[in-house]
């Protein structure tokens, strides 16, 4: 039965995204206005959330919201499933996030990501694609929006290490912001490593901050070690 709840969850996604279709031709004769393409993500994220509860019985809950500072800031975040590339556009309007280049090859989803805009990157052109990270990202804040990137650098089972690529030290030296590090158990639910998605309810934690003037490797081992220590102790029951 779950995995024809999964599978009916799937053809809704497809549905949904198919009916932004027309969104995207009325925002572009509009000159592809910023905020309202985002305010039109966030009302996709929110619905394919709804979905989920709705066809496959899997909801989230939020702890430590009084960490998220009130400031823009950089957030940094495990990767373990598509469920939380979908839910922070829900969870933090305006967000920029880190992508990779090659999501651009999905049919309506790309024009949202350019027309956000996110921040695009492609990782094989190694210095270029930092500064392109760093130029961006100083730009998003500038304008009010935090930045999301998983530092990982892409979705990993839920039985390995967070470890970070470069990369995340240098921005976080050249932002000067504050760092707020949230622990997903999303894969334990929707992973890489599963067949179909389970019911159950996926933890958001946002920990403590990070405050910028750290060395870099000081950063990042203590960024690790907070995710980590979560990780490890968010280990639920699945259905």
């Amino acid at each position: 039965m779950q995995r024809i709840r999964s599978s009916l969850f799937d053809l809704l996604l497809a549905v949904w995204t198919g009916f932004f279709a027309p969104v995207v031709a009325i925002l572009w004769l509009c000159g592809s206005p910023e905020n309202g393409v985002r305010l039109a993500s966030r009302f996709w994220a929110r619905g394919i959330l709804v979905g989920l509860k709705w066809f496959v019985g899997l909801t989230y809950s939020e702890r430590g919201q009084h960490n998220i500072p009130n400031e823009p800031c950089l957030i940094v975040a495990n990767h373990q499933s598509t469920w939380e590339t979908l839910a922070f556009l829900a969870l933090f309007p305006d967000v920029a996030i880190v992508a990779k280049q090659e999501l651009l090859t999905i049919p309506v989803f790309s024009w949202f990501l350019r027309k956000s805009p996110m921040i695009l990157i492609d990782r094989e052109s190694g210095s270029k694609a930092i500064r392109k990270l760093v130029e961006e990202s100083q730009a998003a804040l500038a304008q009010g929006r935090s930045v999301l990137i998983f530092p990982e650098g892409t979705r990993k089972s839920v039985s390995e290490p967070i470890e970070f690529k470069r990369g995340v030290e240098l921005l976080y030296a050249k932002l000067d912001r504050p760092v707020l590090p949230v622990a997903l158990n999303s894969g334990h639910f929707w992973g890489p490593d599963r067949t179909y998605k389970r019911a159950g309810t996926i933890s958001v934690s946002y920990l403590n901050p990070i405050q910028p003037g750290l060395p870099g490797h000081e950063f990042t081992r203590k960024a690790q070690q907070l995710l980590e220590a979560e990780r490890m102790s968010s280990w639920p029951q699945v259905a």
